[in-house]
């Protein structure tokens, strides 16, 4: 055993030096001969330990992903493509700190990874998902020879990075590959997203990491110390952040990336600006989807030349046609572009876009590119025009500002999109639901309405076209689990015209039950933050609808939705500011949190004249002695408890 522990380490030590400092120590027949000397122990005596490099070999194909809950959330950012935008964000947090320095560093373009130790062993890797629940892809990325299996650090944590392949190892890989792969980005998430680890391993994934997402019993100052961190506890991190003390500064460093992006061997689409002050940021707070201190700075889209060859009509949920335009292929940042977007036919008009005519496309990171406009007329150019009738079921179509819509609500496409909809994971989150199993629902069975979903039974979804036993069980499962949901989630799913997951939110919270919300005025709903008067109107018209009313009722009678109420008016720290410092030993850091936010307060993660409250743990530092000096109120952990129990 003494021997197997030598030969782990020195062995982890040589790939470190090898895959992340790019500084190998040793040859490659050196370092197989321990490898293979270590492999013979584990064979003889039956154990492999945690951090063996002999786990990264890649193992049987999986059947299908796990779901994973994150410790903590993991937040998306907000974006800007000007120097004005980039000017508002640093004006805004400058408002709350205004000797606030920034930090710059390149945004990869990957997939991005969450990836949990414990013990100062590697637990498991996630995919980010929703932010909430990501698909545990362990064993993809246990083939991956950079990723630290054992780390100083021994607490719990959960650390961010990107999964990208190298430019050179995807050249590498494309030069004996029967199937090429096209750009770098989506063979990425392609090798990460595999059911097959050995296809991972085959690629030559690399994780970039750049921010420690949660930690316990550690503090960061700044982005710096956390760069740092990450460093010393050995994962690969990109060389590169620049602290920024002005908009000058930034815009120089920025400057400084576009021009080197261009030479480095990772796909890159920008840079991320931070508050470099890491407790700066809970005054900053976040978003519904992203946080307030962070801003990512995407660089000039790609643009190439094309020809439209035709342009179809395509039927949303709401009966609203989007013309698409299919032009001639063409190569633009890495992919092969046959689609681009036109938003409405007034788009059209006003970009003079003609069938055969040659036009600008630009392509930055979305799926479908976008038309920017006409280059030039030719001898075949022909004039778009302006649908009367569905392309789908022929009915009318009507005007209605910019916009054209569909007058059949019964139209096969405009049903299939309601009925995805609701299905989705922010709204009824019934798993396994695809577009396609919409349409089918629609085209067989005559399904018009998501309330039909509660009624379907196995018989019936026998009929539909790749259903057998395992996948209708999975179906009507997921529907039966889906009968209990969050109001908020509930209200989205309704899909009514103009209110997001935000608004949706803002309703729950607002009128905590579907019969307070259905018996809502326009004047009512106007005060709302995130609703203006077009989307009030909207909402009351939904429910003044009879067959939404009808709908609606009918869908009362599956689901029950639940509206969770917090005590924020009632709870023990109403009205209070409450900072968490120094580790408990009851409770995690967010779990402490949560209570304190579900009986009315709210957390902070520094100390300022705002604060009321300090609960302090072990090892409390300097936010106990500013709240010390402040004279705000400080309690220690038995306090804390006391004040939960004494609320029971």
């Amino acid at each position: 055993m003494s021997r197997m522990r030598e030969l782990i380490d020195t062995l982890n030590k040589w790939a470190y030096e090898y895959y992340v400092l790019d500084k190998p120590s040793v040859s490659d027949s050196e370092y197989d001969k321990l490898y293979d000397e270590l492999v013979g122990l584990e064979v003889q005596t039956g154990i492999v330990e945690p951090d063996s490099p002999t786990r990264r070999v890649g193992g049987e194909p999986l059947k299908a992903f796990e779901r994973h809950t994150h410790i903590a959330r993991l937040y998306s950012l907000d974006k800007c493509v000007t120097y004005d935008r980039l000017s508002a964000f640093i004006t805004r947090v400058k408002k709350v700190d205004e000797d606030a320095d920034f930090t710059v560093e390149y945004k990869y373009d990957g997939l991005t990874m969450c990836l949990t130790y414990n013990d100062g062993q590697f637990v498991r890797a996630t995919t980010r998902g929703n932010g909430v629940v990501g698909e545990d892809v362990t064993a993809q990325c246990l083939t991956i020879k950079s990723v630290p299996l054992k780390i100083p650090f021994t607490g719990l944590m959960e650390v961010q990075g990107e999964a990208v392949i190298p430019l050179s190892a995807l050249e590498k890989y494309n030069s004996t590959a029967t199937e090429k792969l096209k750009n770098a980005r989506n063979a990425a998430a392609g090798a990460i997203r595999n059911l097959d680890p050995a296809v991972t391993a085959s690629r030559g994934v690399e994780i970039l990491f750049y921010n420690v997402n949660y930690i316990e019993g550690k503090n960061f100052a700044t982005q710096v110390e956390m760069f740092n961190f990450l460093k010393d506890n050995r994962f690969k991190v990109y060389p590169y952040l620049k602290v920024c003390s002005t908009e000058e500064d930034i815009i120089e460093a920025l400057q400084e990336i576009e021009i080197e992006r261009k030479k480095i061997d990772v796909l890159t689409d920008g840079a991320v600006i931070k508050l470099d002050d890491v407790p700066a940021r809970e005054g900053l707070g976040y978003t519904d989807k992203f946080p307030r201190w962070a801003i990512a700075f995407k660089f000039e889209a790609e643009e190439a030349q094309t020809v439209v060859k035709d342009v179809i009509w395509q039927v949303g949920r709401t009966g609203k046609l989007t013309p698409l335009a299919i032009v001639e292929p063409v190569e633009l940042a890495g992919a092969t572009v046959r689609k681009a977007t036109l938003n409405n036919f007034g788009d059209i008009s006003r970009k003079d876009i003609r069938i055969g005519s040659v036009v600008a496309i630009r392509r930055s990171n979305e799926v479908i590119p976008e038309i920017l406009g006409c280059i030039e007329h030719t001898g075949k150019s022909v004039d778009i025009k302006k649908p009367t009738v569905c392309p789908y079921c022929g009915s009318p179509v009507v005007e209605d500002g910019a916009n054209l819509f569909c007058t059949n609500r019964l139209c096969a496409p405009r049903i299939a999109a309601k009925f995805e909809h609701f299905a989705q994971k922010d709204a009824m989150d019934i798993e396994g639901f695809s577009e396609a199993t919409a349409v089918q629902l629609n085209k067989v069975l005559g399904f018009t309405r998501p309330s039909q979903l509660y009624t379907l039974t196995a018989e019936q979804a026998a009929k539909l076209e790749g259903f057998k036993d395992k996948k209708i069980n999975n179906l009507l499962s997921a529907i039966q689990k889906s009968r209990v949901v969050p109001l908020e989630r509930f209200i989205f799913a309704l899909g009514i015209d103009g209110v997001g997951k935000v608004a949706a939110r803002d309703l729950a919270n607002a009128f905590k039950s579907m019969k307070n919300l259905s018996a809502a005025t326009v004047e009512q709903l106007v005060e709302l933050e995130n609703i203006g008067e077009i989307t009030a109107r909207a909402i009351v018209g939904w429910f003044a609808d009879d067959d939404n009313k009808k709908e609606l009722e009918d869908l009362l009678s599956f689901v029950t939705p639940e509206y969770e109420q917090r005590r924020v008016d009632s709870g023990i720290f109403a009205g209070q500011t409450v900072v968490l410092t120094g580790t408990l030993s009851t409770y995690t850091r967010s779990q402490a949190q949560k209570i304190i936010e579900d009986e009315g307060g709210t957390c902070s993660s520094s100390v300022t004249k705002k604060t009321t409250l300090v609960i302090a743990g072990e090892e409390a530092g300097s936010k106990l002695e500013k709240a010390r000096s402040l004279g705000i109120n400080v309690i220690d952990e038995q306090a804390f408890l006391a004040m939960l129990k004494g609320n029971d």
